[in-house]
């Protein structure tokens, strides 16, 4: 397996649990996306551990979809310290086979990551909630588009630069916060964005 995680600790870490188990081997790291990319392309790991931060470049969701691009793709697990709605759905969006959290008991990450290699889905406790929530009963699930509108707001971006930024009209981002108002139960946009924070769905200052 290949580890891509842009802290050398973390990475060092990380091969001492794992090329300690019997089960597996970490035949290469990377401290970015794009040289995971090629490390990938070198060894033919069978799974793929990567962290959605990675600093400067492309972050981890790129790096999914950069390795489920090649010819022979390995199993992509995120392994992370984020875990609110938007990560979670934009990995797996984005072809990720499994998202676990760095918190994670060693035994209990060592087995999830045989179980990816042997083909199965991996997903931390609090993840699998995620996806519970969303396809549960209750508040109506935000979409993809309307959380990454959130993010924009965040970010103090007018109307007419989220239309920009997203190739949209203004009337479609207006169309947008209605539904996202009305899912929050919140009337304005400094409302939503804090709606939003409260509820984990979007991580504040991102």
């Amino acid at each position: 397996m290949v580890v891509v995680d842009d802290h050398p600790v973390v990475r060092a870490g990380l091969r001492a649990l794992l090329d300690g188990s019997a089960q597996l081997s970490v035949v290469g790291e990377a401290a970015d996306a794009v040289s995971g990319e090629q490390v990938t392309v070198e060894t033919s790991p069978d799974v793929v551990l990567m962290d959605l931060n990675l600093g400067p470049g492309p972050d981890g969701i790129a790096g999914i979809g950069m390795l489920n691009r090649l010819p022979h793709p390995p199993r992509v697990v995120v392994l992370t310290t984020y875990d609110t709605d938007a990560d979670v759905i934009n990995a797996l969006d984005a072809g990720a086979a499994g998202f676990l959290l760095k918190d994670s008991p060693p035994d209990e990450l060592i087995r999830a990551v045989v179980a990816a290699a042997r083909g199965e889905t991996v997903l931390a406790p609090q993840i699998a909630a995620v996806l519970v929530r969303r396809v549960s009963g209750g508040t109506p699930a935000l979409t993809g588009r309307e959380i990454e509108i959130l993010y924009l707001l965040a970010a103090d971006q007018t109307n007419r630069d989220i239309a920009r930024q997203l190739f949209i009209s203004e009337a479609t981002v207006k169309s947008h916060l209605t539904n996202i108002y009305a899912k929050l139960g919140v009337e304005s946009r400094a409302g939503a964005v804090a709606r939003a924070i409260e509820r984990h769905i979007i991580r504040p200052g991102a």
